[in-house]
């Protein structure tokens, strides 16, 4: 008998446990490291084209890849795969024809779209080939969603993880939409699409950065994948195939494979035939079908995450911080010994959310960001509600802020609240000239990249890079920044004219303010509980400071405006109340204007139910003008559903002057500086007449003959708010 440490071996249970243990262990660890080592197999030469790639010289890419076991599929695409789920979450429709995008430098991108092509062309699907470089996304892509197509985006990675300089303004302005509360978020629901990006993983990070960045935005607005990203590695070392042509030829398989699940049918397209099977569009959210949740191709470990962050993301809503939050404020106590300053508005984490909406952030608490209706003038298609209403030159404007903090939370706030909040000023203040020429400078270099987009006028362009007016509303409360006087009087010296809009919180700083173009009061509702419910102040004693700040419009010389958005269930109602707001502060000018819906929120409760139509707002103002002594309807603009009520001192023998005129306010404003405000002046002094067409009655309805109306062949609004 065997023994160790005096205990026999042999017919001991433990000791036999023990050893049948071991070995499998043992087993179990030797099969394994077989799997892992066994080679990744090279597919057959590409043969769907005779097209010779060239190596994508300079194409710049991220990380390096590891050999990753695909994963496995949900379902594998077999018969019952969805016999375990009441229904399978996809877009309907049928893949009939492809349009295949492409955007390249040096060619290889353009040559795998041709490859596909004849590959489509084979399996008798129409198909169309786009540069991605003469394409615009604005007035096209939202057409793309359709039942019966599918889109096939191939992207080559640039310099720096750029995407090929010709088609940047199609990636800005994919990126943007994603991103744009303003912008609905189903946007794109209903289409079927596919990315194979080209890069080389010797780049690191910027390693097919493009494709992950317009895969993860594509879904972001709800276009359901076909198949995973597709990842073409130049780098043969860490390729999965040996190369980017190989790489592409795998996905193209894998491609094709799934086609043929959607062509001529009407389902699904998931191949799913379990009991109970059945197909539902899901309202609301992105979806995809639930039998490519991976798909096991190249890479797609990686690029099921990637894309997803590459892409932004949920944006930052400060309501929802939690956690992340109380770590913040316990790291500045930590760092209270340090500093005793005051702190910057903007946070790392702020910053990065605005900079991926399209904001270019000034300093540390001012921004600015293109507004969509300069873009449109841009192109000759009409001009905003202040083009028709006073006369400014939209493409000409800039929209800017020098205070992102805001003491109001708004239900209709198209920032959804992510900007920071506050009664005072309290953070670190920057020089007033250094915001200026910070907003210009953004400026010029957001309608510089207007260069070469389809259906850019250059007249207009060139005229764009010379700013005529500037609108203080992009987000916050301006009149928080104390040196705003400054600030205007900056722009005043560049004849850049001044509209400011305040949220009627601070009737102090109304009463300080220097003579603006047109001074703005936010009047949102017309009774203590109802504008507690729609603004959600944050100042206890708010509904005094609302009358307050109406008294002090009402003591300004020059022109001032209330203005109002109506939300349908919420202040619709309040006509009699409104009246004695009207006759508390008389104002120049009422802008009346329905709510746009800037998608759901936490933040706030709205629905496109309480979204007026403009014959409503119409309806609205009529019976409002019934309260208003010396005040009548003079324009409107159907477009921005926004109607104007003006002061009859402005329609002089029998014609209405609601139009500024800009040289002679800039005139009066030079004079006044000069002589230390002694030499006042009215409203009056700078009224110009209204044009026919921006008339009340008019058969143009406020948009300009000059400019060409464009009609969107479907009904998504992809313009934003």
């Amino acid at each position: 008998m065997i023994l160790f440490l005096g205990v026999p071996l042999i017919g001991n249970l433990f000791f036999s446990t023990f050893m049948f243990g071991a070995i499998i262990v043992l087993l179990c660890w030797t099969f394994t490291n077989r799997k892992l080592d066994k080679p990744v197999l090279a597919t057959k030469a590409l043969i769907e084209t005779s097209s010779q790639i060239v190596p994508e010289e300079r194409v710049v890419v991220a990380k390096e890849i590891k050999r990753i076991k695909p994963k496995k599929k949900s379902c594998g695409g077999k018969k019952g795969c969805c016999k375990t789920k009441k229904t399978c979450k996809t877009t309907k429709g049928s893949i009939d024809s492809v349009k295949i995008f492409y955007a390249t430098q040096t060619g290889n991108a353009k040559a795998f779209a041709q490859s596909l092509s004849i590959s489509a062309e084979k399996r008798d699907l129409k198909n169309d080939i786009v540069d991605l470089a003469k394409y615009d996304p604005e007035d096209n892509l939202s057409d793309e969603a359709n039942d019966t197509s599918l889109c096939i985006f191939v992207v080559s990675t640039y310099t720096d993880g750029s995407p090929p300089e010709s088609a940047s303004w199609f990636f800005k302005w994919l990126e943007e939409a994603s991103n744009d509360f303003r912008v609905q978020k189903t946007l794109l629901k209903g289409m079927k699409y596919a990315v194979f990006g080209l890069g080389n993983s010797l780049y690191g990070d910027n390693f097919n950065k493009v494709g992950k960045k317009m895969d993860g935005c594509l879904h972001l607005l709800q276009a359901v994948r076909v198949i995973a990203l597709g990842m073409g590695d130049e780098n043969p070392v860490t390729s999965l195939n040996g190369g980017l042509l190989e790489d592409f030829e795998v996905w193209q398989t894998s491609l094709w494979e799934k086609v043929a699940k959607w062509k001529g049918k009407a389902g699904c397209g998931c191949g799913g035939e379990g009991k109970g099977h059945k197909e539902e569009e899901d309202e609301g959210v992105a979806v995809e079908s639930s039998c490519d949740s991976s798909g096991g191709d190249s890479h797609n470990e990686e690029s099921d995450s990637d894309s997803g962050e590459d892409a932004g993301g949920q944006v930052l809503d400060l309501e929802e911080l939690g956690s992340m939050m109380k770590h913040m404020k316990d790291g500045a106590k930590e760092d209270a010994g340090t500093d005793t300053g005051p702190k910057e508005m903007i946070t790392p984490l702020l910053r990065e959310s605005l900079t991926k909406q399209g904001y270019r952030l000034i300093g540390s608490h001012s921004g600015v960001k293109l507004c969509r209706w300069t873009k449109s003038m841009l192109r000759g298609r009409g001009g905003c509600y202040k083009h028709t209403f006073y006369g400014i030159e939209s493409h000409r404007c800039m929209e800017t802020t020098p205070s992102l903090a805001c003491a109001n939370k708004c239900v209709f706030c198209w920032r959804h609240h992510s900007n920071p909040v506050g009664t005072e000023w309290k953070w670190k203040m920057d020089d007033p000239e250094m915001i200026v020429n910070g907003a210009l400078d953004n400026h010029y270099k957001m309608i510089n990249q207007f260069k070469g987009v389809p259906g850019i006028m250059k007249e207009r362009l060139d005229e764009g890079m010379k700013v005529k007016h500037c609108a203080l509303s992009l987000v916050g409360e301006p009149i928080m920044y104390p040196e705003i006087n400054t600030l205007v009087r900056l722009l005043h010296s560049k004849e850049i004219s001044s509209f400011l809009v305040t949220n009627a919180q601070f009737p102090a700083e109304i009463r300080k303010m220097d003579p603006v173009t047109q001074l703005y009061v936010s009047v949102d509702a017309s009774t203590k509980d109802s504008l507690k419910k729609i603004d959600r102040p944050l100042f206890k004693d708010f509904w005094e400071r609302f009358i307050d700040s109406l008294k002090a419009l009402s003591e300004k010389g020059q022109r001032t405006v209330y203005r109002l958005t109506l939300v349908k269930a919420w202040n619709a109602e309040e006509i009699e109340n409104y009246a004695q707001l009207v006759a508390l502060g008389n104002p120049d000018f009422i802008e009346i204007k329905g709510v746009t819906y800037c998608g759901t929120s936490k933040a706030s409760s709205l629905t496109m139910e309480n979204v007026p139509w403009h014959e409503e707002v119409v309806s609205f103002v009529q019976k409002l003008v019934d309260y208003l002594p010396n005040y009548e309807i003079a324009s409107e603009h159907e477009h921005s559903n926004c109607v104007l009520i003006a002061h009859e001192k402005f329609k002089v023998e029998g014609k209405w002057h609601t139009w500024i005129d800009y040289a002679k306010f800039h005139e009066l404003m030079q004079r006044y500086y000069a002589s230390n405000g002694e030499q006042t002046f009215s409203a009056k002094d700078y009224m110009a007449p209204t044009p026919e067409w921006a008339v009340i009655g008019s058969s143009e309805r406020g948009f300009d003959p000059v400019e060409t109306r464009w009609h969107r062949k479907n009904r998504k609004d992809i313009s934003g708010c």
